[in-house]
């Protein structure tokens, strides 16, 4: 994989917590959606602060992609507006992660958001640590049909998380 050498803590700790993050998925839905407020805040964050203070950095993704179509898009359109580009990411990044804070719709669209991005993400390889990124779309999906619904600081008891509807 293209880049891998010049990454390769960075993707193997990416991986090892995406599996993590799956396996919490599959145990405790709970569990899995406070990490993913964790790390789509922490990602809308960084990625802020970053399109601000080195806009530059994102054209190196470019170089680690696998597809000729997002190669293509960050050396052209993508360079000349990556601020606004970023900013929308970021935006979104932030109501994914508060989405997964809260219930219902809200919940269920940001779920939904979490797993397109992370699939759109996938082609930019190692940049985007591939395949974590398809690792946590399953872990979305598995919160999305696993999870109880509520608020996430609603306290459930086990006889509440399993009865059926």
């Amino acid at each position: 994989m293209k880049g891998l050498d010049n990454y390769l803590a960075s993707y193997i700790i990416s991986n090892v917590v995406a599996v993590l993050i799956l396996f919490a998925a599959w145990k405790t839905p709970r569990i899995a959606r406070v990490l993913f407020f964790v790390l789509f805040a922490w990602a809308g964050y960084t990625n802020y602060n970053y399109a601000i203070h080195n806009p530059g950095a994102y054209l190196e993704y470019a170089n680690l992609s696998f597809l000729y179509l997002y190669i293509e898009f960050i050396q052209g359109w993508f360079s000349q507006h990556i601020m606004i580009a970023i900013g929308f990411i970021a935006t979104c990044q932030g109501l994914i992660a508060v989405s997964m804070l809260l219930k219902g719709w809200i919940f269920k669209t940001g779920c939904i958001g979490a797993i397109i991005f992370l699939l759109a993400i996938a082609p930019l390889g190692v940049g985007s640590g591939f395949p974590c990124t398809v690792i946590m779309a399953v872990a979305t999906f598995v919160i999305l049909k696993r999870s109880d619904e509520n608020y996430l600081w609603t306290r459930t008891t086990r006889s509440t998380v399993f009865q059926q509807p």
